[in-house]
């Protein structure tokens, strides 16, 4: 349903005066979870770089243990970035009160009831002449 011009007119200046006030600004971005997801996706990177520099320079002066702490860094940042960047592309993520909140437990019980869900959404929009 399209809004009336008075509404969009509203809409409009309730827009620019949000968009006017960098204290709401900043609270809405600190609240996103998708600004929190690409921090952390930077954190990783940066240490993934840490890590191989360590690698490197344990290679170069020949000390096998630090090559070694140098290689697992880097495997668990790359670990943690992937899991930060599943979680920013989880559809199910939201803003209660200026926290993130999942809608369902996590594991696998979470992603079996989400796949029955969609099982139960296909038998019911499923045409009536295939029963």
């Amino acid at each position: 349903m399209p809004l009336s011009e008075h509404e969009q007119r509203l809409f409009e200046q309730i827009e620019q005066s949000l968009a006017e006030d960098p204290k709401f600004a900043s609270a809405v971005r600190a609240s996103d979870p998708r600004f929190h997801a690409r921090r952390r996706l930077l954190v990783a990177a940066a240490v993934i770089i840490v890590g191989l520099a360590l690698l490197v320079y344990g290679a170069v002066i020949k000390t096998p243990p630090l090559a070694v702490a140098g290689f697992v860094v880097m495997l668990a940042s790359a670990a943690f970035a992937v899991q930060s960047h599943r979680r920013a592309q989880s559809p199910d993520l939201h803003v209660v009160g200026g926290t993130t909140s999942r809608r369902r437990p996590r594991g696998r019980s979470g992603r079996r009831s989400s796949m029955l869900d969609r099982m139960e959404d296909r038998w019911r929009q499923r045409p009536e002449g295939h029963r």
